[in-house]
């Protein structure tokens, strides 16, 4: 069976979510580019299994809150690559639990600077090379929303939860821009997850303290968020766009 010929490129793969969407994506066809900030063995772990997979592959350093390491990541994947058909729009921050009124400016800008402009940059890059308006073949964008844009996360990320607000309406806006080019902008809207976000946050124990509070009484794993987000890349998905999908047991 002749192998597909599309190409994805994910942000924050090294880990988490983005790597377990690495992997499925090698499983299902696709090259995979694999973007990462500072965790280099991360990212060459998921390459690892990637390639393992049969998908040319390869790593892209650079932090997505700096325009010029945006602008380079993309530079360096058009030189590796013949062509864009998906970004998977991952990276992201969270920081340790507090109240509003105790975190200082350069939390709140950092948070910001990430998570809402940063994956801003890297969808813009993205319809420039999808977009048929730009001479592009066409293609998906998947941003990485959090059920916290819902939720809040009231004494702990209010923050976080903002900036993935951010997320849920400039996936709506920027899906009416460039529809009819051709590209498609859809998220999801992941709940209890087992990754190590949790521990980076402050809460290693996050998911079973409150797996209770779960309709399913459990939390989920990386790798049921990268079968959503392999739906919403695929020909099954032809006819969505703007949407974002919760992927929470129900909570």
């Amino acid at each position: 069976m002749a192998r597909k010929t599309k190409t994805v490129l994910i942000t924050g793969a090294s880990s988490g979510i983005g790597a377990a969407t690495a992997v499925l994506a090698s499983k299902s066809g696709y090259d995979v580019g694999i973007q990462y900030n500072s965790d280099l063995k991360g990212a060459q772990l998921v390459a690892q299994m990637c390639e393992q997979e049969g998908a040319i592959t390869h790593m892209f350093q650079g932090d997505v809150s700096v325009e010029a390491d945006v602008e380079r990541i993309f530079e360096e994947f058009d030189a590796a690559f013949p062509q864009m058909d998906a970004l998977v729009n991952n990276a992201g921050i969270v920081d340790k639990p507090q109240r509003v009124e105790e975190m200082s400016y350069e939390r709140l800008r950092r948070m910001v600077d990430v998570n809402l402009i940063g994956a801003m940059m890297v969808a813009q890059q993205g319809v420039l090379r999808m977009s048929k308006a730009f001479g592009g073949d066409g293609g998906v964008i998947v941003n990485t929303s959090s059920a916290a844009a819902r939720l809040g996360s009231a004494g702990q990320y209010v923050d976080y939860a903002a900036t993935k607000a951010g997320i849920d309406i400039f996936t709506k806006g920027l899906s009416d821009e460039v529809a009819a080019d051709g590209v498609r902008v859809v998220a999801i809207r992941p709940g209890l997850i087992e990754t190590a976000i949790h521990a980076k946050g402050g809460l290693p124990d996050r998911c079973d303290d409150l797996a209770d509070t779960v309709p399913m009484k459990r939390s989920g794993e990386a790798e049921e968020c990268a079968h959503a987000i392999l739906f919403l890349m695929g020909e099954g998905a032809s006819y969505i766009t703007g949407t974002t999908l919760d992927i929470s047991g129900g909570r």
